[in-house]
């Protein structure tokens, strides 16, 4: 489809004067001789229609970029090949079709011929002659004539059909012969003219298939959808309606991809800009007959030529969010530089999606179950590759997600009980004291190296200020777990960290799965730079995540589904958003980047702080297999010195409940026996009570000797 949307419609494309000069105030009869230009859209100039420049493209719009030739190329391709396996698995039903109409041929072919084959004449000599004989049967001479009349009319006949059936017998037995090639190639140049004589008017031998386009999107269709969401003036824009107003287009609408794409402007005077277009997306999806995840729109800025009144649409032929994953760069990937975008997904069309975190925060919402741990592991994944960067992580839920980050982080804070919400606050009191040792450090520093007052990737080297990324999963946990005052001091210090961080090198990296003002609290969320949602349960919830109002933009994460696993809506700024099907990296992957993480550091001399001093760790990375009971029990133990059996119990099941679901305290005592554990006390005394428990010392104890030396 080239052809413009206003030519579909049938409006004239807009004119562009040589030269339009505005005049606010009526324009004197004769314009002033010393400005030298002559204006020719004045009214009284007989050449000011002819000289008017139609503001219409040259080149059809599938031929105005390279991208839009090798799309329509590419769906060309999609389409050709197709057809081509549509109509090769009908080639038998084609086959008995076509000897069919063979047949039917033939016998037309017998009926057209039989009067010459049975030597009848038909002459209107002949017939007036036997219209005679039969009203005079007994004139012999009048039947004499009409014998002798039809003889030489026929006699002719009669030899040609003899010689032609003598040559018919004989092709028959040349043919009988011949080789099967020869026969198939004689059979298709007898059959085939017998098919084509035995057609009809609505016979076709072959079958009208329909293109791979579950959209077909015209002007009228276009028109008519914005006009049923109040976007123009009622009534349908037909012949007897020609002043009915109706959007005009500067592209499309034309296939792009695997989908339909259309810019256009709405019409002056009906008081509607493109914003109200994007606050309508859902009924416009429902008069186009998709569903609303099927429908990409977007304003058109200035800076791509475009108004307050243009929107540019893309129609998917099906939900571009399903299907096959794909794989994360960072699987493969041997090293990374944070200050490079970070490679994070892909748009509807396919298009990658880079996100730059360098000076940026960022917080990712949504459901449980829908991809946002994962997704948010992509962007510590990226620090994972980059030697000269420091990890502070903190999750919540104490789960298995960020156990592997053990082997890189400085700090590691899991779970929402007592000691990891004290480990929680005292890592932010940590991150605080380093942010203004850092601004201390930068605003001594001359211009020549600082020139904008904060960190490049020369001063982290030369100083050792390696870039700081603060992630801290599930968040509603420790503001749940946390009373008013620790709840709020910490909401103060994740806020400092994300206002004025960013320029010393910090990068804040949030989560929580309760969209909710709790969760959520609004002046930590207004302050975050980047945020991301995948499914929520209605629009408030995605305006809670996303910002007040994002929504009503078009970033509503509460459109996906469940099936949309790994995808959600992504804002980057006031007005600027994507819906993001982000790139998948599994836990086992996310280990081995880990692993490739501590390698780095270790290279660099930049593994620090609890990664260094990890026995676990140290035994991963050296090969070593802990026994598994051990390493689990030192990762619930990580904060606290000695802990009761009760609360180790249920640590335990925390982290992995397939596997500790079923342990009482006896099972858990032989285990760890067997591991080499030798208890020096059976009982433990915490905040002055004293009950069944272990010490940590007794189960570092039980780690082989070669590791803590290497370690030492």
């Amino acid at each position: 489809m080239t052809e413009t949307l206003a030519d579909t419609v049938g409006t004239r494309p807009p004119l562009t004067l040589v030269k339009n000069i505005p005049t606010p105030e009526p324009a004197p009869a004769d314009p002033p001789a010393e400005s030298g230009v002559e204006a020719v859209d004045r009214a009284d100039n007989p050449l000011a229609d002819w000289l008017s420049v139609p503001d219409a493209p040259v080149l059809p719009a599938w031929a105005r970029s390279a991208a839009s030739i090798k799309a329509n190329a590419a769906a060309f391709g999609r389409l050709t090949w197709w057809h081509t396996q549509y109509h090769g698995f009908r080639v038998p039903k084609y086959l008995v079709k076509t000897v069919l109409l063979a047949a039917r041929g033939f016998f037309r072919a017998t009926m057209g011929l039989w009067p010459t084959l049975s030597a009848q004449d038909h002459t209107a000599t002949v017939k007036a002659l036997r219209a005679q004989v039969k009203a005079k049967p007994e004139d012999v001479d009048l039947a004499t004539r009409l014998q002798m009349a039809h003889f030489e009319r026929t006699r002719t006949r009669r030899w040609r059909f003899g010689a032609a059936a003598a040559g018919v017998a004989a092709a028959a037995v040349g043919i009988a012969l011949a080789d099967p090639m020869l026969q198939a190639g004689i059979a298709g140049a007898v059959v085939t003219p017998l098919a084509y004589l035995g057609r009809g008017k609505e016979t076709h031998l072959l079958d009208h298939g329909a293109p791979p386009l579950r959209v077909d999107m015209s002007a009228q269709q276009l028109n008519d959808a914005l006009r049923a969401a109040g976007l123009l003036k009622s009534g349908r824009a037909t012949d007897d309606e020609k002043d009915a107003p109706r959007v005009s287009c500067s592209m499309g609408p034309v296939r792009d991809g695997r989908g339909w794409a259309v810019i256009f402007d709405l019409p002056r005077g009906g008081g509607k800009t493109a914003s109200d277009v994007l606050a309508k997306r859902e009924v416009i999806a429902q008069e186009l007959g998709v569903d609303e995840i099927q429908v990409i729109m977007s304003r058109v800025r200035a800076a791509k030529g475009g108004n307050a009144g243009r929107v540019s649409m893309w129609v998917a032929d099906d939900d571009p969010y399903l299907g096959k994953p794909n794989p994360s760069p960072f699987a493969t990937a041997e090293r990374f530089s944070i200050w490079d975008p970070i490679p994070f997904g892909q748009d509807a069309r396919g298009n990658r999606i880079e996100v730059p975190v360098m000076w940026q925060s960022m917080f990712f919402g949504g459901l449980p179950r829908r991809g946002k741990t994962f997704t948010q592991r992509l962007m510590t994944a990226a620090g994972l590759l980059d030697a000269y960067v420091r990890h502070y992580v903190a999750d919540g839920k104490g789960g298995a997600d960020w156990m592997p980050m053990r082997a890189v982080a400085h700090r590691l804070v899991m779970g929402a009980e007592d000691d990891a919400i004290e480990a929680l606050k005292a890592m932010l009191a940590e991150l605080l004291v380093e942010m203004e040792r850092r601004f201390a450090i930068l605003r001594e520093l001359p211009t020549s190296i600082c020139p904008e007052g904060k960190l490049t990737p020369e001063i982290v080297q030369r100083y050792n200020l390696p870039v700081i990324f603060v992630t801290i999963d599930e968040l509603q946990e420790y503001f749940t777990a946390m009373e008013r005052e620790d709840r709020e001091q910490v909401i103060n210090d994740l806020c400092r960290i994300a206002r004025r961080g960013p320029a010393a090198g910090f990068v804040s990296n949030f989560a929580s799965q309760r969209p909710d003002a709790d969760s959520v609290p609004t002046k930590l969320r207004e302050i975050i730079t980047l945020r991301y949602s995948t499914q929520v349960v209605d629009r408030a919830s995605s305006d809670m995540v996303l910002g007040k109002g994002k929504a009503a933009q078009g970033a509503d994460a509460s459109v996906l589904s469940e099936d949309h696993v790994g995808t959600g809506v992504l804002v980057t700024g006031p007005a600027s958003y994507v819906t993001v099907r982000a790139d998948y990296l599994d836990g086992t992957g996310f280990a081995l980047l880990c692993q490739k993480g501590r390698t780095l550091r270790q290279a660099a001399g930049q593994l620090t702080g609890d990664a260094a001093g990890d026995v676990t760790a140290a035994a991963d990375a050296s090969g070593v297999k802990l026994a598994p009971i051990l390493s689990d029990a030192l990762e619930v133990m990580r904060h606290s010195p000695r802990l009761f059996t009760t609360d180790l119990l249920s640590g335990l099941v925390n982290l992995d409940e397939d596997v500790y679901g079923d342990f009482n305290a006896e099972r858990l005592a032989s285990e760890l026996e067997a591991a080499g554990v030798k208890r020096t006390s059976k009982q433990v005394k915490i905040s002055g009570t004293n009950a069944a428990g272990y010490q940590r010392r007794d189960i570092e104890a039980a780690v082989p000797a070669e590791i803590l030396l290497a370690h030492g």
